[in-house]
């Protein structure tokens, strides 16, 4: 049996933070999380569960009040009290400190007012959706609360074997930390453990098909994208890899493990010609149906459990033996040929032989043990199981429909997952299934995987449901492959807020009222996002406008200055307004003293290595830093290069480099690009090459080393461009389809010299379209 490392735990709790009754226990995590039991025989769950690895933690400080009928217990963030009887709305109740609202954050047992309702957190998949689906909970609410109910989860032994439980005693955590929903958020990984680091190649973008692909056809296919530039990490190979043709006397042939040699007849060198290309691979299965008598590995998983050799092998999950086999000979062999990690499709529903016990749940979490017995870095792929399934990612989230309603939702879905610690969402980018050829569909929903955790593009068996840029208009299939560069030249910050996600509790995308949660706005636009700590992201979900040419967004931009990393735009934030944009970009906006450092290569190669040359974005005005974080690989080997922007000084630096520096190029070519800015960049000492182009500068210098510091110098306190109106707007109207006539008359109204009041009142009386007059006060009150 290969040894499978149990996750790290430290189960049970410090006596100190404990308030224990002959029928309850009550456990004072964190000043804002507390664990509340009641078992009617008196006997209490200390071992670790599939939410909770880790209730032994630093006592916060708390007071005990008793008296003869109830038990208090006071944090700096809430008041619990308690009757010491069966638990009951009237007798247990925690209220939240702090003022969140004038009487609505005191939670009670049982409570399912709409008043309880928290803010969601995710589903176990989007299987067949087409829209939005109702989600579980999150622990976090605008009233300042919210319960995770754990009182039927698996627990482990000391072996890291689990066990189930039948709900008898109640097991519940209570988060009251008000409108501090990343503290919340923290307090949860502190219990839960936190999200481990993904490998890189997991950051760049996945292909992914269910087709009957050829050795011969995936080797061609991949030349393909190699003389598009369009760069892969990871190859996702679907059912097809194994035999499906079988006799119905068997079963379906929707599990295999046995290689279809008819389509790879050698698959240890088809994959290997994968791994030379720079990808890695994974496979899809379907576990459901165990181990038939067709497999290649039957006979040498019977002989591993004293089974006869002629009756099939079912799956089953509970049994620890069958587990061994099942990874120690059935997924062995597949992963000497060069699998690296593998596709768990479990559609068979959360029962298994033992109540209680969820296979999927099992499967997450015993694949991502195995994968990580070599000691890299762990990944698997497979749909949430419910909290605690952030400790195993990548997150498949199903079979979806394509239509603009799935695309609609996939935003909100996205971002709200991380109210319950969930990151790492891959979904079917271009939607899975059903619908219909539309070529801006498929051009935005790519758009949005650019800015989603991970990006992967996949399709159903129809011919016709194809993801390859070339089978989309000119138009759609430009942008595409821009996008996915752009996908892998984001990989540097990726990476970055990957082990950000790790050590600090941030999930990549986050609502943005994790960042602005007493602004109502923020709750108003469920489908804007963060994006790492230097973006905002508002999508676009919605068919253009067909005069216009122009899909919007409504979007909320917080106080200060904001610029469109693609079109250069500058705003003044403070307010809601209508984005517009043509079928070239969506809105991503970053803050006046934003900084994102990218791959400095076009067209970036397959395998997302360390870049030997970085170019970095930054927007001024503000203040800014970001600290660049690099790997080998292992847990071990990181390097940290600090940038940062001086506004007073008008200062940009990087480095020097520090940590795991032979994980590094020795020397880097930087690019440092100042976006909407036009003021002349200089580098003191060293060769530079200065660019100009669209509204942006660039300045580069060769051959820095990492160990090094680099300054480049705009002017004490730079300013932002001011916005081309006449040029933009003269764009905007050249491609609306209305008569010549009237687009005259906007863009000299609009241009003229009179007032922005008399302006912006002369084109309303026009009686615009909404569509036309909404993307015409975009440009022209973009600033003040």
């Amino acid at each position: 049996m290969t040894p499978r490392k149990p996750l790290p735990s430290r189960p049970v709790a410090d006596p100190r933070a404990v308030v224990l009754g002959p029928q309850y226990r009550i456990t004072v995590l964190t000043e804002g999380l507390v664990r509340l039991e009641h078992s009617p025989d008196g006997v209490f769950e200390d071992r670790a569960s599939t939410f909770a690895l880790n209730r032994e933690l630093p006592v916060p400080d708390f007071r005990v009040i008793e008296s003869d009928s109830h038990v208090e217990v006071l944090t700096a963030r809430m008041h619990l009290v308690y009757d010491r009887g069966p638990f009951s709305t009237s007798g247990l109740s925690v209220s939240v400190l702090g003022g969140v609202s004038a009487y609505h954050s005191v939670w009670r047992y049982g409570d399912d007012s709409p008043d309880s309702v928290g803010l969601g957190g995710t589903a176990r998949t989007l299987d067949l959706a087409d829209g939005a689906i109702p989600l579980e909970p999150g622990i976090v609410s605008r009233q300042g609360y919210a319960v995770l109910d754990d009182s039927r989860s698996m627990v482990f032994d000391d072996e890291g074997w689990v066990a189930p439980r039948d709900g008898s005693r109640t097991d519940l955590y209570v988060f009251a930390y008000g409108h501090d929903y990343r503290a919340a958020i923290q307090a949860f990984y502190t219990v839960s453990g936190p999200t481990p680091v993904l490998p890189r190649f997991a950051l760049g973008n996945w292909w992914s098909r269910f087709h009957r692909y050829t050795t011969e056809s995936y080797s061609a296919l991949l030349d393909r994208f190699d003389a598009e530039g369009i760069p892969f990490s990871v190859a996702v190979i679907d059912m097809d890899w194994h035999v499906t043709d079988v006799d119905p006397e068997i079963g379906s042939g929707w599990t295999g493990y046995t290689w279809n040699r008819s389509l790879f007849p050698d698959p240890a060198a088809f994959l290997a010609d994968l791994h030379g290309r720079g990808l890695r691979v994974t496979l899809n299965v379907h576990p459901a149906d165990g181990v038939r008598t067709h497999e290649e590995a039957h006979p040498a998983m019977a002989a591993a459990l004293g089974r006869p050799p002629q009756e099939p092998i079912p799956f089953d999950v509970t049994d620890r033996e069958f587990l061994d086999a099942y990874f120690d000979v059935l997924h062995r062999g597949l992963e000497a040929d060069g699998v690296d990690f593998w596709w768990l499709d479990w559609q068979s529903g959360p029962h298994s032989r033992v109540a209680g016990i969820d296979p999927l749940w099992m499967l997450n979490h015993f694949h991502f043990l195995d994968n990580a017995r070599e000691g890299g870095r762990p990944l698997t792929f497979s749909r949430y199981a419910g909290p605690g399934s952030h400790r195993y990612p990548v997150g498949f989230s199903g079979d979806t429909v394509i239509s603009w309603a799935s695309l609609a939702f996939q935003p909100y879905f996205t971002a709200t997952a991380s109210n319950i610690g969930y990151g790492w969402w891959s979904h079917d980018i271009g939607g899975h299934m059903f619908g219909g050829k539309d070529d801006e569909l498929a051009t935005r929903w790519l758009q949005l995987g650019v800015f989603s955790p991970i990006l992967r593009l996949h399709s159903g068996a129809n011919a016709f449901t194809a993801k390859e840029p070339w089978t989309f208009e000119p138009a759609a299939r430009a942008v595409m492959t821009e996008h996915l560069r752009l996908r892998h030249r984001l990989v540097p910050y990726l990476h970055t807020m990957n082990h950000r996600a790790a050590t600090e509790g941030r999930p990549l995308v986050e609502p943005i009222y994790h960042a602005w949660p007493s602004a109502s706005e923020a709750y108003d636009q469920p489908n804007q996002f963060l994006f790492g700590s230097s973006l905002v992201v508002a999508p676009l979900t919605s068919p253009a406008d067909l005069r216009t040419r122009l899909a919007s967004v409504r979007a909320w931009l917080p106080a200060g200055s904001w610029v469109d990393v693609f079109t250069g735009l500058v705003y003044d934030g403070g307010r809601e307004l209508l984005l517009h944009r043509d079928l070239s970009t969506i809105p991503v906006l970053a803050p006046a003293g934003a900084i994102v450092p990218l791959d400095a290569a076009e067209v970036p190669a397959n395998d997302p290595v360390n870049p030997p040359a970085l170019e970095v974005l930054v927007v001024v005005g503000a203040d800014g830093s970001f600290t660049l974080v690099e790997d080998d690989g292992s847990a071990s080997g990181t390097a940290s290069t600090p940038l940062s922007f001086s506004q007073s000084a008008g200062t940009f630096t990087a480095g020097p480099a520090t940590g795991a520096l032979d994980c590094l190029p020795a020397t880097r070519s930087w690019t440092v690009t100042f976006l909407s800015f036009d003021g002349s960049p200089v580098v003191s000492g060293l060769a530079a090459t200065q660019t100009r182009t669209g509204g942006r500068v660039s300045v580069t210098v060769e051959d820095v080393p990492v160990g090094a510091t680099l300054t480049v110098d705009v002017g004490a306190d730079p300013q932002l461009s001011a916005n081309d109106v006449g040029a933009r707007l003269f764009a905007l109207l050249d491609r609306a389809q209305i008569s010549y006539d009237l687009k005259t008359r906007i863009h000299q109204i609009a241009t003229s010299d009179a007032p922005l009041t008399v302006r912006a009142s002369h084109l309303q009386s026009l009686g615009l379209d909404p569509a036309l007059a909404t993307a015409v006060g975009e440009l022209l009150l973009a600033r003040s």
